[in-house]
């Protein structure tokens, strides 16, 4: 069961194990050891951040330019990934590999899917994930995502060209 907190400027989502929330300035080292481990950013659209400065550079657009729906991942007062809105109606997720398998992202996005649906007008939610990332695709499907379309050669990343596979979940319909 999730709860939130009103719909204020900083909305924090509560789980049984975590606390969805805004980014603050002090995630910096936490969020450098996602963003720099090559094993969370195997499938991430950029290379795993090889300094604190990229994921300073990272945290300052997140604070500055993320909608509301856009969280961090807090356990026990530890930054362990972010998940949410990425775009006008993409949403995506990371976590650190020492948390994978546990179902934390599944946890979060049940409590963060309703919030995006109550407080944005849109009609689908989508999602964009490389086709080898079997842990994310189960999880979107978890989440009750359908994969819609795929499409070759959409990023290129450390010389590497690598696919994409696309997921929408409509906005559910009102209850009767």
């Amino acid at each position: 069961m999730t709860t939130s907190t009103s719909k204020s400027a900083d909305p924090v989502l509560r789980t049984p194990r975590l606390t969805l929330r805004r980014a603050r300035q002090t995630d910096l080292d936490d969020l450098f050891a996602v963003f720099s481990d090559p094993r969370a950013m195997q499938y991430w659209s950029t290379l795993p951040h090889a300094d604190r400065s990229v994921t300073q550079d990272r945290l300052d657009r997140i604070m500055a330019h993320h909608p509301l729906g856009y969280f961090v991942i807090d356990r026990d007062g530890q930054a362990i990934g972010c998940a949410g809105l990425y775009d006008t109606d993409e949403v995506g997720f990371i976590l650190h590999p020492d948390h994978w398998r546990q179902g934390l992202v599944t946890e979060a996005m049940q409590a963060i899917i309703p919030y995006l649906f109550e407080t944005y007008a849109t009609d689908r939610l989508i999602a964009d994930i490389d086709p080898r990332n079997a842990g994310s695709a189960a999880t979107l499907h978890k989440l009750g995502f359908r994969e819609t379309h795929r499409a070759a050669r959409t990023y290129f990343i450390g010389g590497v060209w690598s696919d994409s596979t696309y997921f929408a979940l409509p906005r559910p319909a009102p209850a009767a």
